[in-house]
């Protein structure tokens, strides 16, 4: 038995882990696992690269697995009789009414509004029963209709409801009728086609005839059918032992023949070969803020549950820059049980009736912090709404966080109104640096290297100084804000041959500031410094095409923003360079977490400006929010320009950790006692190789002094008790 095995992870997924070399469950791993297997909303955060993905991936695949294989075995112990499969339709639906898996229980939280569904299936002639339970409270009608009933039951002349009031209605017209149920009540629901007329049984009891069904529509196909406002309700076609027996004469519906049958044609399920398992329904939804970082989840899916069969999972990748017509097909004919995607088409495919909520039973927010900062909490909210949150096996909805701090404004709010009694797993406590990471800072200061006044190749800077006046022997703010541009450019390439960095992640500001890096490598030999871009407004294909050309090692750096970058993982990276510090403080511990990963050493340095720097600042006021807009104008004169003031934000940083980083010179030497003793960077450190490698030698005469010290202690010990026995004596 495997290590991951005695947390109670299926063999077939420990075997696929034992292939990529995991042999031990990391602690986050080792916390959340049990948790979301045992059914549990989980709240978790861990330092970046600690193994939070396969935290949640792991035990959801594993659940989504048991819930395909419990269905598969259910439908084939179901007789033949039984062959045709009777739900409530995941489709002939409102928006806001869930259906659980299995198709047997239903929920809206839609407090203002009825919303309803019918069956797959309806009968022509014969008398049938179904039982109905109602499981929450809340506003509910049962009963049956025509396919032309609206689903609002009973408002309109094909439809025949009795209501938890004690009224029943027929074209909107609601009159007492037995007497009103509530949570926990079952309601039986009779239909006698051969002489026309429903009626109701409340626990048992008959309550009389409740309507007598119009000449005109009697021989149209009944299907049994229900609506809601913020309730829940089960049913219960036959397929397992009725709480209260049917009157003689009645059948359970499920019984009913071939020839019996009409199927709901209103349905636009083309899986007419197990309903019960939606195609467009996942059993599990997995947000990312990015394009990038949801591919990696998906790969890393398709890793875990490679030895897993009979079913199969299937997964599917939900981002922009993939044809939607091609994740639509995959819906409608093959099926996905595990969607990972970002908000902005997973927000499209549902909204277009291609994608349904009504069989999620795992919702997931992968760096939540950073999908609320991108405004997407209203969007979370509305999808977790229209999720049942009671499966059809009587589980609860499970919710995952993944957090960079758990205790975020914003994330402790969304956890206080839409998660069901958290776990929180906070591994990372108070940001910190691994000591996996060296990092240092070089200051940039322009008053003291005045070689940006003879620079005969330079980078192209941002045009923020574009109406300043700048020049050289000008002392102005604006000038000096330019050498710092100037200069910044010339660090970051210093840098990058000091210390012979083949690979490397570049932080930049602002997109603009990433082209222009990109461009002025290209310029200075775009061989020795390869590189491509990673930010919003690369288009999706080049994205992906970029950071794969980067993971196989074909560019030396990747240029990129913190929104592009975040949660990549990328082994064994060794450096990563802060053109500019980034102005919130746990995004340094998020942007130098890149290196020092499995436990490979890692350089991350920053250059830090010692005097104001000027730079674009687009805010809510801009129109374009950036696109092709020049107004260099400071904020407060209403422009898209402001002053960043890197030594505060250094400042900032240090109090944040509690720590004074190493600054070096400009020359860009770490000296190699520094850090205790000589490492080797994208390399794991080496036995010795920390400065102790004489330490065994060192400590020899030391521990030979005090086992003489301790010998003659002793002696002394018994020499002295020995004479005090002799007294005695």
């Amino acid at each position: 038995m495997t290590a991951f095995e005695e947390f109670g992870v299926l063999p077939e997924i420990a075997k696929a882990l034992e292939e990529l070399d995991w042999m031990l469950p990391t602690d986050i791993q080792a916390e959340g696992i049990p948790l979301v297997l045992g059914g549990g909303d989980v709240l978790m955060a861990a330092e970046t690269g600690s193994g939070k993905t396969a935290a949640f991936c792991l035990p959801v695949i594993q659940i989504v697995w048991e819930t395909l294989k419990e269905m598969e075995n259910s439908s084939s112990s179901v007789s033949s009789r039984l062959s045709i499969p009777w739900t409530l339709s995941m489709f002939d639906r409102g928006h806001a009414l869930a259906v659980a898996p299995g198709g047997l229980r239903v929920q809206s939280r839609e407090q203002k509004e009825w919303h309803g569904t019918r069956c797959t299936n309806g009968v022509k002639s014969g008398k049938w029963g179904f039982e109905a339970i109602v499981t929450d409270e809340g506003l509910c009608r049962v009963g049956w209709s025509t396919l032309q009933a609206n689903l609002d039951l009973g408002t309109d002349r094909f439809g025949f409801g009795f209501g938890g009031t004690g009224k029943k209605s027929n074209n909107k017209q609601f009159d007492n009728y037995g007497e009103s149920f509530g949570k926990a009540d079952v309601i039986t629901c009779l239909l006698d086609k051969d002489n026309g007329n429903i009626k109701f049984l409340k626990n048992g009891v008959d309550l009389g005839q409740a309507f007598a069904i119009n000449k005109q529509i009697l021989n149209s196909p009944f299907f049994p059918a229900v609506v809601l406002k913020n309730a829940e309700m089960a049913f219960n076609f036959g397929v397992t032992e009725f709480k209260y027996p049917l009157p003689q004469g009645y059948k359970p519906i499920c019984e009913a023949s071939d020839q019996e049958i009409v199927s709901n044609t209103n349905e636009d399920s083309s899986d007419t070969n197990n309903p019960t398992i939606s195609n467009n329904a996942p059993q599990a939804i997995i947000i990312e803020p990015s394009r990038e970082l949801a591919e990696q989840t998906c790969d890393q899916i398709k890793k875990f549950k490679k030895y897993l069969d009979n079913p199969k999972i299937r997964e599917l990748l939900v981002i922009g820059g993939i044809n939607v017509k091609e994740q639509i097909s995959q819906l409608q004919n093959v099926g996905a049980n595990i969607i990972v995607g970002t908000p902005g088409r997973l927000e499209d495919l549902i909204q277009g009736g291609y994608l349904s909520l009504g069989s999620c039973r795992f919702f997931i927010l992968d760096e939540a912090d950073g999908l609320l900062k991108q405004g997407y909490t209203d969007l979370i909210e509305r999808l977790h709404k229209q999720m049942p949150k009671i499966t059809g096996d009587g589980r609860r909805l499970q919710m995952i966080v993944c957090s960079a701090t758990l205790h975020a404004f914003e994330v402790k709010k969304m956890a206080e109104k839409l998660m069901y009694f958290p776990t929180w797993v906070d591994l990372k406590g108070e940001d910190a640096v691994p000591d996996t990471v060296h990092h240092v800072i070089v200051k940039v200061d322009p008053q003291q290297d005045r070689s940006w006044h003879n620079l005969r190749r330079h980078i192209q800077t941002d045009a923020v100084h574009a109406n300043d006046g700048v020049r050289p022997g000008n002392n102005s703010a604006e000038t000096m804000s330019e050498a710092v541009k100037l200069l910044k450019g010339e660090y970051c390439v210093r840098a990058i041959d000091v210390h012979n960095m083949d690979r490397a992640i570049i932080f930049c500001r602002t997109k603009l500031d990433c082209d222009n890096l990109e461009r002025y490598f290209k310029n200075l030999d775009k061989y020795k410094y390869s590189c491509v871009c990673l930010h919003g407004d690369r288009k999706p294909h080049e994205r992906k095409a970029n950071l794969d050309k980067f993971k196989r090692q074909e560019v030396k750096f990747l240029i990129c923003t913190d929104v592009a970058a975040r949660g990549l993982d990328i082994t064994g990276l060794p450096f990563m360079i802060n053109v500019t510090l980034p102005d919130e403080k746990s995004n340094y511990v998020h942007r130098i977490g890149r290196v020092g990963r499995a436990e490979r050493m890692g350089l991350a340095l920053s250059l830090v400006s010692s005097v104001p720097e000027k730079v674009w600042y687009h805010g809510e006021w801009c129109k374009t929010r950036g696109r092709n807009c020049w107004n260099t104008n400071l904020t407060d004169v209403k422009g898209c320009c402001m002053w960043y003031n890197e030594p505060q934000y250094l400042a900032d940083i240090e109090e944040h950790l509690n720590i004074t980083i190493t600054q070096i010179e400009t020359d860009m030497v770490v000296p190699a006692d520094e850090f205790d003793g000589k490492v080797v960077y994208g390399q794991k450190r080496k036995a010795g190789g920390s400065g102790y490698q004489n330490h065994t030698a060192q400590m020899i005469p030391i521990v030979k002094e005090l086992s003489k010290l301790e010998s003659s202690a002793q002696l002394l010990y018994l020499d002295r008790h020995l004479s005090k026995l002799a007294k005695v004596a």
